[in-house]
């Protein structure tokens, strides 16, 4: 039961992340302070009251709407603190309380946020993305699973490798194809889990990314003009190296080989 208690409260804990996790979502590309005034209606600007921004609970209370002027709030703003607690459970089962745990956790908040910023306006914040670079090889120094040199050798790596695909891509179309914030995300991704998570979110964000471009591409039947956004797949990547990189990739090393 003890249990059971302390997970719910971690939940808990990761949807309040969550929730400002969605005011730096809308503000960040706006370039607003995500700290002063406090949130607001997008419709009639009054300030949310602090019992109507209780993550999920408001929202279904409310049914979905402001109180002042019943205007329709987007379900993104509760799915978000849904995944955000989600997270904040999944780093807690796999890691307890422990210092790489709310490293990691910490690292999974802003890439989903780097996530659905890039989903909404194809941009990455260098806010997050270049500060995120030396926190990631300083938090090396208290991650178990790599060492210092693994982290430089990921921010390298990850940076080098798409920067080299960005320019082989612009001489051979004659423009361009991948954007700058990519690289330094994945120069970022490199720090906080080193070259063998930067390999790992490479292949899975290519195979994950062509998936799903080809069936929007189906979908919208827009075809190769169709520009999907990149920095979600990557985030993808670097998640699934955090919970089953290492099984994944010994699974692989042990497959038969005809």
């Amino acid at each position: 039961m003890y249990n059971y208690l302390i997970e719910i409260m971690i939940f808990v804990f990761g949807m309040c992340i969550g929730s400002f996790m969605n005011v730096c979502i809308y503000r960040l590309p706006a370039l607003k302070s995500i700290v002063h005034p406090r949130s607001m209606c997008l419709n009639c600007g009054n300030f949310i009251r602090f019992y109507d921004n209780i993550p999920l609970i408001s929202y279904l209370l409310l049914k979905g709407r402001c109180r002042d002027c019943n205007t329709h709030i987007s379900v993104r703003y509760p799915l978000v603190e849904i995944i955000s607690g989600f997270f904040a459970l999944c780093v807690f089962i796999k890691f307890g309380f422990k210092l790489e745990g709310a490293i990691y956790f910490i690292f999974i908040a802003s890439l989903l946020v780097i996530t659905f910023i890039d989903i909404d306006h194809q941009i990455i914040p260098d806010v997050i993305s270049l500060p995120g670079i030396p926190i990631g090889f300083a938090a090396s120094f208290f991650l178990p699973e790599i060492t210092w040199a693994d982290s430089i050798t990921g921010i390298l790596a990850g940076g080098g490798s798409l920067l080299f695909v960005a320019w082989a891509y612009a001489m051979i179309a004659k423009k361009e194809g991948m954007g700058g914030g990519d690289i330094k995300l994945l120069a970022m991704i490199g720090g906080f889990i080193g070259l063998r998570g930067v390999l790992f979110t490479i292949f899975t964000a290519s195979a994950v990314g062509a998936l799903t471009g080809v069936i929007v591409m189906l979908r919208t039947r827009k075809g190769l003009k169709l520009a999907v956004p990149f920095g979600p797949f990557l985030s993808i990547g670097a998640i699934a190296y955090i919970f089953f990189g290492d099984r994944l990739i010994s699974w692989y090393l042990n497959l038969p080989i005809y």
